[in-house]
């Protein structure tokens, strides 16, 4: 086999980059290429491409090309749930080189398109993931009216709901370093473990659905714990 360098338009000319997206969205039979897609085919990495011309939108329209999807149609809730994905399948915090196909739908060109830059998009998902954290009552049951805003939740009743959010799952599971909180096992250092967020106090006794109240467990240990809870 030929060892060869690979080719790179970092420094090319304006032309030369414009030329590139058009050979991708050709490749592709389209009138348009998104950022994932040029990160797999072209010569260049697509932030490249947007510092050179300010947005990736921009690239497109001086190259004669369509809008692409990574400029309209994906809402900041599927970048984030990317995000979340990626950081479970790693078990930390993704790094800016780490956000490329094939383990992230999205390039961290379309997160920095959107937010500004990577560590403002990390910024923006901390504040997502915790937007649903249970620090204000909920009454269980009906929805109260609009004009019942001030009215008191009565002695006994629970604040919380029994159901544990995707984004409480996974704050519990980032702060428990994706670990068994019994037995110590881990998806990142053995295959086929599978890992529940249940109540540390369980519901049916009283435990309310609040991150000091739940931990990571296996599903061994998980299934084995019944309806016990630690003293």
């Amino acid at each position: 086999m030929k060892f060869e360098l690979e080719e790179s338009l970092r420094g090319a000319p304006d032309e030369e980059l414009l030329e590139d997206l058009r050979r991708c969205a050709r490749a592709l039979s389209r009138e348009t290429v998104t950022m994932t897609e040029y990160e797999a085919a072209g010569k260049t990495h697509p932030s490249t491409i947007q510092r050179r011309f300010e947005s990736w939108s921009n690239a497109l329209r001086l190259a004669g090309l369509q809008p692409s999807r990574s400029k309209i149609g994906i809402s900041d809730e599927e970048l984030f749930e990317n995000i979340k994905s990626l950081w479970i399948s790693l078990g930390r915090q993704p790094r800016y080189g780490e956000v490329r196909a094939p383990n992230s739908l999205f390039s961290v060109g379309t997160y920095e398109n959107r937010f500004g830059s990577w560590s403002k998009t990390l910024g923006r998902f901390v504040e997502w993931v915790n937007a649903d954290s249970p620090d204000q009552p909920q009454v269980q049951g009906e929805e109260q009216d609009a004009a019942d805003t001030t009215a008191q939740i009565p002695l006994g009743k629970r604040r919380t709901r029994r159901e544990i959010s995707d984004r409480q799952r996974f704050r519990i599971l980032v702060r428990d370093g994706f670990r068994c909180k019994a037995c110590g096992a881990s998806p990142l250092i053995q295959i086929g473990v599978e890992l529940h967020v249940d109540h540390i106090l369980p519901w049916s006794k009283g435990g309310e659905t609040t991150d000091d109240n739940l931990e990571s467990k296996c599903k061994q240990c998980n299934l084995g714990k019944g309806n016990a809870f630690h003293a």
